[in-house]
C-alpha cells in the first residue's frame, strides 16, 4: 500500500502517544506536549498513513537564528512494525519541502549518538554532524545535524 502523508490532527492524539512510546520509551514526550505541539500555531504536524492507519508522524518549525531561517525538527517517529519502508523518508522530504515554502535556509535535529539506524537515515538524505550534544538524552549523548535547504 501507498504510505500518504496528511497534517496531524489533535483528533490523532492517542495513536501519535502510542507511537512515540514505542520509539522512545523513557525518552517519550509526554501526552500533554504531543497535545501543546499539535496546537501549536508556529509547529508543521504530519503524520503517514497506510491503509488508514498511521504507521508514523513528524513534528517540527521554523526560527530565526541569526538572521537565518532555521527549520527544526522536534521528533520524528515510525512504528516498529514500518520501518526500513520509506515511511522516515517521506516524512521528512515533505517537511523539508515546507521548510522550504517558508523560507528556510536549513533543517536541523537532533540524534541519539548511539542510534545507528537513524544516524544512517539521515546521512543519506544529506544531514552533517554540525555539534555534539553532552547528556541530551539523558544519559546518553547527541549528534545536532544539519542539512541545507537552498
Amino acid at each position: 500500500m501507498p504510505i500518504t502523508i496528511e497534517d496531524a490532527l489533535l483528533k490523532h492524539l492517542d495513536r501519535l502517544y502510542e507511537i512515540e512510546m514505542e520509539c522512545f520509551k523513557e525518552e517519550a514526550f509526554t501526552r500533554q506536549q504531543i497535545a501543546q505541539l499539535l496546537q501549536n500555531n508556529n509547529t508543521i504536524s504530519l503524520i503517514a498513513k497506510e491503509d488508514g492507519n498511521i504507521v508514523g508522524f513528524i513534528i517540527g518549525m521554523t526560527a530565526i537564528e541569526e538572521n537565518t531561517i532555521v527549520g527544526h525538527i522536534l521528533t520524528i517517529d515510525v512504528s516498529p512494525s514500518h520501518r526500513r519502508k520509506g515511511v522516515g523518508i517521506k516524512l521528512l522530504q515533505e517537511m523539508e519541502k515546507i521548510f522550504k515554502n517558508k523560507h528556510a535556509e536549513v533543517c536541523r535535529l537532533e540524534v541519539r549518538e548511539d542510534n545507528i539506524a537513524a544516524l544512517n537515515l539521515y546521512r543519506k538524505l544529506g544531514y552533517k554532524k554540525i555539534g555534539k550534544l553532552e547528556y541530551y538524552y539523558g544519559n546518553a549523548h547527541g549528534i545536532l545535524l544539519e542539512k541545507p535547504l537552498l
